[in-house]
């Protein structure tokens, strides 16, 4: 980076965006210098609206980065992914591109069956490899033939296909559960995504596979922690299952961060999340109680009565965000704020 971008850095005491980080040739040297002087301070970040000048604004730093392959199963926590339009994903591995469904096709998820928390996945070789108590190990390739059939799904309502992950999987998961037959199916790319606006009416457009609502979770450190201070037992980041965790930051401040630069990565606040009973669903054990932490986030993390037709009843814990602008993350990227 030349020595006028560098004093732009500085002067706003920011650490170096990773893109501006990177060496360039020479004869790239003006053309950089431009770049620098435009990214850094006012900058038009979003393509979409090159009229509109930000700044950046650092409010955190990358803690941690987690996809869940496969919906309510355990998290895979990785150092750095690539941020797709529908979510994180490192290689084949997906975030809740794989979901559990009974035979007439409706989803299952902790809610149901809490037992599904206690199935680590990992992934070598694209392929990935389950493992539960009292059971052996399944592996399966992240490639399905596509001789297997497309399935008819639905979530929370909606449809979505979903491609049947062979009679192995399903005999795998059934005798692992125990209480009737269940299937694997594995959402593919060419596949088309339950629709935002059918999620929720009122805001941007993009597409989800299995996620409840958005393609990225995220939540802060210190959000846990002013929980935690609240409560006997205290609740793990797995009861949430965010896909960024953030540090560095004030518990809550992540419920004013509208539009966020992490890596190349640019992201737009959706809502707030609304939680349920699926956070009282013990990481460690698979046992529901239906109590904690919901009862303590009812005490004092309930939306404001001009959003209740939007929230009801539910505690707000986490924000979800859309993906603007693609790209890679990585742990200990900062996290900026862009700010009119």
């Amino acid at each position: 980076m030349g020595a006028a971008s560098s004093s732009v850095v500085a002067r706003l005491g920011l650490p170096v965006p990773r893109f501006l980080a990177q060496p360039r040739p020479a004869w790239l040297g003006v053309a950089a210098l431009g770049l620098a002087a435009v990214a850094l301070g006012t900058v038009a970040w979003r393509h979409a609206r090159p009229r509109r000048r930000r700044r950046l604004q650092q409010v955190g730093t990358v803690a941690q980065l987690w996809i869940y392959p496969v919906k309510s199963c355990k998290g895979v926590q990785v150092n750095a992914a690539e941020c797709t339009a529908m979510g994180l994903r490192s290689g084949h591995l997906r975030d809740r591109f794989w979901l559990v469904i009974k035979e007439d096709g409706h989803m299952v998820t902790a809610r149901q069956e809490p037992r599904l928390v206690l199935v680590s996945i990992t992934y070598e070789n694209d392929c990935l490899t389950f493992s539960a108590p009292d059971v052996g190990q399944l592996i399966l390739p992240t490639k399905l033939p596509s001789s297997n059939r497309l399935r008819d799904c639905r979530l929370f309502g909606l449809d979505i296909k979903g491609r049947d992950c062979g009679d192995e999987a399903a005999q795998w998961f059934t005798n692992y559960l125990k209480t009737e037959v269940y299937r694997l199916v594995q959402f593919e790319a060419s596949m088309k995504g339950r629709a935002s606006e059918k999620i929720f009416p009122f805001v941007q457009n993009y597409q989800v596979a299995y996620p409840d609502c958005s393609p990225i979770l995220m939540l802060s450190e210190a959000s846990l922690a002013d929980l935690n201070t609240r409560m006997e037992k205290k609740a793990k980041v797995e009861n949430f299952r965010p896909n960024i965790v953030v540090t560095g930051c004030h518990a809550f401040e992540e419920d004013t961060w509208d539009e966020l630069l992490i890596g190349d990565v640019e992201m737009k606040k959706i809502l707030a999340c609304p939680r349920c009973i699926m956070t009282t669903v013990d990481p460690d054990t698979g046992v529901i109680d239906r109590k904690e932490p919901l009862e303590t986030l009812k005490s004092y993390r309930l939306c404001d009565p001009s959003e209740r037709q939007i929230y009801k009843s539910s505690p707000l814990f986490g924000i979800y965000y859309s993906v603007e602008k693609v790209g890679s993350l990585r742990v200990g990227d900062p996290v900026y704020r862009m700010v009119e």
